[in-house]
This record gives structure tokens, sequence and C-alpha cells, in this order.
């Protein structure tokens, strides 16, 4: 019997036209009527995470920052927090005002660049984010970060990705949430390290616990939780790994796997 499911939104939970489809929410609430705890797990910043959370009627805490911060919905109380390091942080930002790469960061939840341009406000209509402007990034470096985020081309990320690893050292936890989005925590920052403190804090083991997701930053929580699913439209790597892969984010795929799995009514 699964008692915890954790459930990334992007490409997973909500649909190409950015919504929740009824059928989906229906699914949400049996299951939580079943007495399942069922969470959110995003990339996303929690202002931006919370709203889709609570028009979904959750209660509980989510994961959000690929697991950097797990926050209650009802009270606001961290759960559980890790900031990137000051070192990585301050080397990120100098290599990138050197290389003149678009970086971004997030501080109190707030979204902040050193400067305005296409890749910040595609960046920002596409999550609802509001941004800020900070081109005395000096001002930025001190300040604790859950997150920071550079766009570029993807084959040009891919080599990105382990320039900085060998930069910034074990201390960070980089990763991909879009094929266009290079994403860097704390070490600790990951989904599955987030799902296992969110079943410990439930009293559940983590062959009690489902994670569903698309892209690679979901792997560690896939990896982690009882079972791992992958969306259809998932990349190829995540659905290797995943015990079972459901149907698209456009067909309604976390339903299907919730009916089949926790309601066990899908054929």
């Amino acid at each position: 019997m699964y008692k915890l499911i954790a459930i990334d939104i992007d490409d997973t939970l909500i649909n190409d036209d950015k919504e929740v489809t009824p059928a989906t929410q229906t699914a949400l609430e049996q299951a939580v009527a079943a007495g399942v705890v069922v969470t959110l797990a995003t990339g996303r910043a929690y202002a931006s995470a919370q709203a889709i959370a609570r028009q979904t009627g959750l209660n509980v805490p989510i994961i959000t920052y690929q697991g950097a911060l797990v926050k209650n919905l009802m009270d606001e109380k961290v759960l559980y927090e890790r900031y990137v390091p000051q070192d990585a942080v301050r080397k990120l930002f100098n290599y990138c005002v050197e290389h003149n790469l678009h970086l971004q960061t997030y501080i109190d939840d707030k979204l902040y660049a050193r400067e305005e341009n296409q890749k910040l406000v595609d960046y920002a209509t596409l999550n609802g984010t509001k941004y800020y402007i900070e081109p005395d990034w000096e001002k930025l470096v001190p300040q604790k970060t859950p997150k920071m985020l550079i766009i570029d081309d993807p084959d040009f990320l891919d080599e990105l990705a382990p320039i900085l690893r060998g930069l910034l050292g074990d201390s960070v936890h980089i990763t991909k949430s879009k094929p266009h989005f290079l994403e860097i925590m704390h070490h600790e920052g990951t989904k599955g390290l987030a799902l296992e403190f969110l079943a410990a804090h439930f009293g559940c083991e983590l062959s009690e616990t489902i994670a569903v997701g698309d892209s690679w930053n979901d792997h560690e929580m896939l990896e982690a939780a009882g079972l791992g699913v992958a969306m259809a439209n998932a990349i190829p790597a995540l659905k290797d790994i995943a015990d079972f892969v459901t149907l698209s984010n456009n067909e309604d795929g976390v339903k299907y796997a919730i009916d089949k799995f926790i309601l066990q009514t899908a054929q």
C-alpha cells in the first residue's frame, strides 16, 4: 500500500496548456480521500509552486527548488532548506560574468538577474514569476539562494555542466529541469533527498512512496521512491530507470498512475 506520492509539476502534473485537468484533479482528491499524502516536487520557486498546489487543494509540505526547500502550505513553515554554498555562488557569478552567460538567482523567493533580456522575460512568463534586476551582482553574492539557473542552448549546457562541476566541486548539485535550463543547488538539494525527508516526516517507508516525473532532475526521486513513474513524454533516460511508464501529461498520465497504483481501478 502506497502512503505518499510526489508529483513533478511541469510536463507532468500540468498539460501543455499549463493546466491541471478536471480528471487529474479528481484523481488527486480521491488519493487524498484514500489517506495518501499527495505532494508536489518541483524545480520551481515556492511562490510559483504553491499557487498550483493551492489550486489543486493540497495542504501538505511541498518540495521546491529541486528539493532545496520543503515548506508547509498551511503555515508556510520551512521544514528543510539547503542553500548554495557561498563560495560556489561567488565562483558561479564570476564565471558567468566573465563568459557573458545568463545567470538567474532566487533570493527570498524572488527572481534576480543582472540584466533584462529575452531569456529572463521568457522564463518569467513561463513560470508566472516577477523578476528584479540588480546590475551590481556583488550585492547578490552574500545573500542566501536555494537555486541558481543558467539558460542557454541545450548542447552548450551539456558541455558546460562538467566544467562547472570541476569549478564548483562536490558542494553543489547540478541538473537540468528542461533542455535549456541548467540548475545549481546545494549538493543535498535534490528531489530524492527531499522525498526521503518527507517520507520520514510522515512516518512512512520509502518503499511506500511513489514519485512521478518527466525530466532528468526527477531521476533521484524516481530512484529513491518505492515506485518510480515516468511520463510517456519523459526523456528516454528517465524512462530507462523508471519502474513504470504512464500516459503523457496531455493524456492525464498522473491520473492513470493514481488509478493504477493507489485506487487500483485502472487496468
